[in-house]
């Protein structure tokens, strides 16, 4: 579960960086990246911590 989740995280960063960029907005992607790096961040955690 915990991977789907992780996975439609950042399928929901991908889409935000790729509207954000046909939209030229920033801060859509900023958003997008900020969401891709905290999942990836805290997957490494979790798998580090077990």
């Amino acid at each position: 579960m915990r991977f789907f989740m992780s996975a439609f995280l950042i399928f929901i960063g991908i889409i935000a960086i790729i509207s954000g960029e046909a939209d030229d907005s920033p801060g859509l992607q900023g958003l997008g990246l900020i969401l891709i790096i905290s999942v990836i961040f805290f997957a490494y955690r979790r798998r580090r911590l077990m």
